[in-house]
């Protein structure tokens, strides 16, 4: 169909309703959302805005799977169709699809962005263009059994040396007592996006850690580095089950929601799941930040999360800037959250008594998302997937016991040289 086609019968509701007028009104089309109730916020606030306005808007399913939705937005972007105006993107995405996407600050007005978290601005912005507007976000999280510290005379760890020792000692009393099943602590150990997630904690705690500056220097072999995955790697078969090498969220979720683990590092969405009706420890968990890297160290939590890009081939961008500007309004970012338990991106919501009272961990995370870490992604660009693939792969095989942490530096050191020399 033609947008002039699709373009009547809005304009035909227009005549009998004082909606603007024929000439005003246009057709859009988003991505945003796939399944559930991500897609059904979209729509929700998709058919809001048009309610307002009288433009009407199409919401173009995708793929669930973040990698084939990846791919889809390439072929599109690839052929310059117009055919999407607005597309939702992953926080990893930004640089790899820049080139295709539009300045927002040509479209959007000019405090638009004022009060949203640095990190998540910095991340959206390539070489100087705001090419995504961010949405909502997510943060890794510790979450403990605030029953067993308690038992135990335990406070919450402040330092990965401290979470190691105890849960060495709680899951030690606790099998002496009969509960034979659990661990201390349980992360996403497979070999995907989510350990790079951990690595990058684990590194970047330490003071001096990090894999790729902003600049794109290459920063991984270094002390901090060894000093991390030694400890890392010390926790498998100990405090770790050596199946935690294959879990992703959700397995780790299911032991720590089962009662048979004190510790578990996770997402903001585990909140509610762990405190539902059908869980075995509701009201028996907190939350807090991811340990440092010893007291000189840093709360280091992976920063995730969407944002909303306009196609530079979009017939529509001024348009498409405004719908893309009251979707991420505070408005919409408190619906979000209060529906659907999407993070905000704008600061003062985490002050909000309203967020505060459906959400109390809202406190700690916007400490926790200010302290955040980004991936590499805006300055690694389309060399992003390659980078954490090497970082992941490596790890991986230093946890199982494949390779000693040493030579497994050294070889990710070289794999980022190898990447590096193609020019991200």
């Amino acid at each position: 169909m033609s947008r002039l086609k699709a373009v009547l019968p809005m304009a035909l509701l227009a005549i009998c309703s004082g909606l603007p007028a024929l000439a005003n009104a246009a057709n859009l089309t988003i991505s945003c959302g796939a399944v559930g109730a991500e897609l059904q916020l979209c729509k929700d606030g998709v058919e809001a805005w048009s309610k307002q306005t009288g433009h009407s808007v199409e919401v173009v399913s995708t793929p669930n799977s973040a990698t084939e939705r990846l791919s889809f937005y390439q072929q599109i972007l690839s052929a310059q169709s117009a055919d999407i105006d607005i597309i939702q993107i992953d926080v990893v995405w930004p640089g790899m699809l820049a080139n295709h996407l539009l300045d927002l600050h040509e479209v959007l007005p000019a405090n638009a962005t004022q009060g949203y978290f640095q990190a998540q601005l910095d991340n959206a912005t390539v070489d100087g263009r705001l090419v995504s507007m961010p949405w909502f976000t997510d943060s890794g999280l510790l979450y403990y059994r605030k029953d067993l510290l308690e038992k135990h005379g335990k406070p919450v760890p402040q330092t990965w040396s401290e979470l190691t020792t105890t849960a060495q000692e709680i899951q030690q009393a606790e099998r002496d007592a009969g509960h034979a099943k659990l661990w201390g602590y349980v992360f996403q150990g497979r070999a995907y996006e989510g350990l790079t997630c951990n690595a990058l904690e684990w590194i970047g705690s330490q003071p001096g850690g990090g894999l790729i500056d902003a600049q794109g220097e290459i920063l991984i072999d270094s002390p901090a580095t060894r000093t991390a995955l030694n400890l890392a790697k010390s926790w498998i078969g100990d405090i770790s089950p050596r199946g935690v090498l294959n879990y992703t969220e959700e397995e780790g979720r299911g032991v720590f929601q089962s009662g048979n683990a004190l510790f578990m590092r996770n997402w903001p969405y585990t909140w509610a799941l762990v405190q539902g009706p059908d869980s075995a420890i509701k009201d028996k968990v907190g939350i807090a930040p991811l340990p440092k890297g010893g007291e000189n160290g840093t709360h280091a939590s992976t920063l995730g999360g969407w944002g909303l890009s306009v196609s530079r081939y979009s017939a529509e961008p001024k348009l498409a800037g405004e719908l893309v500007a009251y979707l991420t309004s505070a408005q919409q970012q408190k619906h979000r959250a209060l529906v659907g338990a999407y993070n905000p991106v704008i600061e003062s919501l985490y002050d909000d008594p309203e967020l505060l009272a459906a959400m109390p961990y809202y406190g700690q995370l916007r400490t926790i998302l200010e302290d955040g870490v980004m991936r590499p992604a805006a300055v690694t660009a389309d060399r992003y997937p390659r980078v954490s693939n090497a970082l992941f792969d490596r790890v991986h095989g230093m946890l199982s016991g494949a390779a000693p942490v040493d030579q497994a530096v050294t070889d990710l050191g070289n794999d980022l040289k190898r990447i590096k020399r193609r020019n991200w």
